[in-house]
């Protein structure tokens, strides 16, 4: 079963946060830095989630929602918001632009990998995690 998350992150020290959890729980993660990069990879690696941060250089994570909704291979693909953006409005924005979730950071290193799978496929197969 495809275990494959993207960040799509820009802070080295938030991605290997996640990174360090997720894969400890038996996921693969691929990390972008970017928005574009992160649309690039997406199309790419076939992950079973995306977790992305709203302040992104080059291209917002609002954009970036709104272009990963546009491709028939990804619209399948929940894209969890992992951001500080924790303003009144910004939740509702990125889940307009395509988000199927919203988590604020910092994260919770106890809950992370929890509140992640909450927003995964029934069907993915949870072993470790």
């Amino acid at each position: 079963m495809n275990r494959r998350l993207l960040i799509i992150e820009d802070n080295a020290q938030n991605l290997y946060m996640m990174r360090f959890l997720l894969e400890k729980s038996g996921f693969t993660v691929i990390g972008a830095e970017d928005g574009f990069k992160g649309v690039a990879m997406a199309l790419e690696c076939d992950p079973l989630a995306i977790l992305l941060d709203i302040q992104l250089p080059k291209m917002d994570g609002y954009d970036v929602a709104a272009a990963l909704k546009r491709h028939r291979t990804l619209e399948h693909v929940p894209i969890i918001a992992v951001t500080s953006y924790a303003m009144v409005g910004d939740r509702e924005r990125i889940l307009a632009a395509g988000a199927t979730g919203y988590i604020e950071k910092p994260i919770n290193p106890e809950t992370f990998v929890a509140e992640i799978a909450q927003y995964l496929p029934e069907n993915w197969d949870g072993q470790g995690a």
